[in-house]
């Protein structure tokens, strides 16, 4: 069962980060998103006018309608013919069914398609609606629309090859007649045209297969709306100038509301108004054909779509950083900040991109992938942080600082073998205290008292040590031992200097406690500490049972002690005495600002060797002068 937790722990936020990652993908929220972020790009893009071009649209209006009735007679149309050929045009593109006739006057309209070389008749596949009939195939197009699956028109079909003559895209077939030159057609035919195709899973299509048949690119748009506008009315009524006509692109098409030749597109979104914002078909069309005279004429910044293999590299790739970017760093913050700031940095880059340089790359898959996988490397970080800072406190069984908690944290691999601390010998320094008279204070005390009465000193004693960086290792009944430079090997001098500004700390918080003891009329307490430097064994000892962090050798004995010799020898509330280990590890400038008063060489009990011992005097000799011996 353990094993399992320990498992589900490693494995279980990744397992939930791939979830996401396949119900994003299989539930197309990600096309979704990245068709969203396209949208608002392509809003926000400056497009350029209409005007720029040499198109006019001819539009049928609902005032067209009101004067002329729907559907409308064919004499009409080829009386509007009439006019614009002899105004000089260059192409008059037909975008209105006429595969059967309308009005007496049928036989006219079919006359002009069959003799008149401008007029291009319009065909849709789809429906099945052919062209006016009598259209030579050389002057015959399709003008199918690609829409996406939620309802919006971004695609643009500019070819299918392989096909007859007749089966040519309406803005291709108006923009060869009016250029006279078909080797934009014949390039794609043989391959040798570059652009930026889509495909089913480029830029932030995923799977989208209608994407993928034929030659599609995205819609270029121009500033919507831009394009000199007159209606069939106008044209009739000769109420054009001639400069909008002569050597222009003419498109003929719906714009009456009432008609429904209108789509909504990536501006509908994020245009507010009154009403649904659309764009008319013969617009849309204007607009593919003034993106193909930009080919013609080399003008047009190309773009990029990354394809359906270059998304899934940046997935993985994104998936990789996730991961490293969660596991790797040492510090969560700073992992928490990287992945933010790469998450960031890739969906602002993306953008511009798609912004200035029309490179549409799928932002949804690649992002979630760097977040989704650096936030399960932060909850398994946490996890197995809960779980390895359960197991160091169980291991050690001690009270230590944080700074000391969080190094055994970032050292754990080095630091723990099969869930134990491994025996290693270090220099430390030891801090072995023990409570002066304690015999004679507990006969007055009952043991609820005396038990508190010893809590309030420990409450001195532990911050000093574990504020430096020391390990409280255990409590002796009315003392503690205090180990510095576990369980990570530190820096030896340093402490050593850290004990003796515990026992600075320690004497200042046991006269402000003396204080208030006395006003609660409890007896004061004095403690002898033995400070003591050199070489232990230290690590986890015990068994499955029962584990704790052991520190083992002369060092300890010699500190203890230290604590213990000639106990007669104590005025104020705090006795340090010290050995010369300590005190050649202390820096010289440091070491002349203590007040140290020689004992001399002494034997103690386990050493054969004697120590070379002093007191640290620390102004403390006023208070309790009298002191008795325990």
């Amino acid at each position: 069962m353990k094993r399992f937790r320990e498992l589900l722990q490693r494995i279980g936020p990744y397992t939930a980060a791939v979830l996401v990652l396949v119900l994003l993908r299989s539930t197309g929220l990600s096309q979704t998103i990245d068709l969203l972020v396209y949208d608002l790009i392509t809003t926000q893009r400056p497009a350029p006018s209409g005007s720029d071009t040499p198109i006019t649209l001819i539009g049928i209006e609902e005032s067209d309608i009101q004067r002329f009735g729907w559907p409308i007679d064919d004499g009409l149309f080829c009386e509007a013919f009439d006019r614009l050929n002899a105004s000089g045009v260059d192409v008059i593109g037909f975008d209105i069914y006429r595969d059967k006739g309308v009005g007496p006057d049928q036989q006219c309209l079919r006359d002009r398609f069959q003799n008149e070389p401008t007029l291009v008749s319009i065909f849709n596949v789809a429906s099945g609606i052919g062209p006016v009939p009598g259209t030579p195939a050389e002057r015959q197009s399709y003008n199918d629309l690609s829409l996406d699956a939620d309802g919006i028109l971004r695609r643009d079909l500019v070819h299918v090859t392989g096909q007859d003559e007749a089966t040519v895209s309406f803005a291709l077939r108006v923009m060869e007649i009016a250029t006279t030159d078909r080797s934009l057609r014949q390039a794609m035919d043989d391959g040798t045209h570059k652009d930026a195709w889509l495909s089913a899973n480029g830029g932030g299509y995923y799977n989208e297969v209608d994407a993928g048949l034929g030659l599609q690119r995205l819609l270029r748009f121009r500033d919507p709306w831009s394009y000199p506008l007159y209606s069939l009315a106008q044209v009739l009524d000769g109420e054009i100038p001639e400069e909008a006509i002569r050597d222009k692109i003419v498109l003929i098409g719906s714009t009456a509301p009432s008609l429904r030749d209108l789509f909504n597109v990536p501006h509908t979104r994020f245009r507010r108004s009154d009403e649904v914002f659309q764009v008319s078909g013969v617009e849309i069309h204007a607009n593919r054909v003034a993106t193909l005279l930009e080919h013609h004429v080399g003008s047009i910044q190309i773009g990029w779509i990354m394809p359906g293999w270059g998304n899934q590299m940046l997935l993985v790739l994104c998936i990789g950083l996730g991961v490293l970017l969660g596991e790797a760093v040492p510090k969560l913050r700073r992992s928490v900040l990287l992945v933010l700031t790469l998450g960031v940095g890739l969906t602002g880059g993306l953008g511009w991109l798609l912004l200035q340089q029309h490179v549409w790359v799928g932002m949804a898959m690649p992002l979630t992938g760097l977040l989704s996988m650096g936030g399960a490397g932060w909850l398994r970080r946490g996890a197995m942080s809960q779980q390895h800072s359960q197991q160091i406190k169980q291991l050690l069984g001690q009270t230590t600082s944080p700074a000391v908690a969080e190094q055994l944290w970032d050292q754990r691999d080095e630091l723990l073998s099969n869930g134990r601390f491994d025996g290693r010998q270090l220099p430390i320094t030891v801090l072995f205290t023990d409570t002066a008279n304690f015999t004679s204070v507990s006969e007055g005390l009952s043991p609820r008292e005396l038990m508190d009465w010893l809590n309030r000193g420990m409450e001195v004693c532990v911050p000093a040590v574990t504020r430096r960086g020391g390990m409280v290792n255990k409590f002796t009944g009315d003392g503690m031992l205090a180990v510095f430079g576990v369980p990570i090997e530190q820096d030896v001098r340093a402490e050593a200097k850290a004990a003796i500004e515990a026992a600075q700390e320690i004497k200042v918080g046991l006269e402000q406690l003396n204080q208030q003891l006395q006003i609660d009329g409890e007896p004061a307490m004095r403690i002898r500490m033995g400070i003591h430097s050199g070489d232990a064994l230290v690590g986890s000892m015990g068994s499955a049972e029962r584990i704790e962090y052991a520190v083992i050798g002369d060092t300890v004995n010699c500190a203890s002690r230290l604590e213990s010799l000639e106990k007669t020898r104590h005025t104020g509330v705090l006795r340090v005495l010290m050995s010369n280990n300590t005190l050649e590890l202390l820096d010289p400038d440091f070491r002349k600002q203590l007040d140290l008063h020689g004992w001399g060489p002494m034997h103690v009990k386990g050493r054969d060797e004697p120590l070379d011992v002093y007191e640290l005097k620390m102004d403390n000799a006023l208070e309790d002068s009298e002191a008795t011996q325990q």
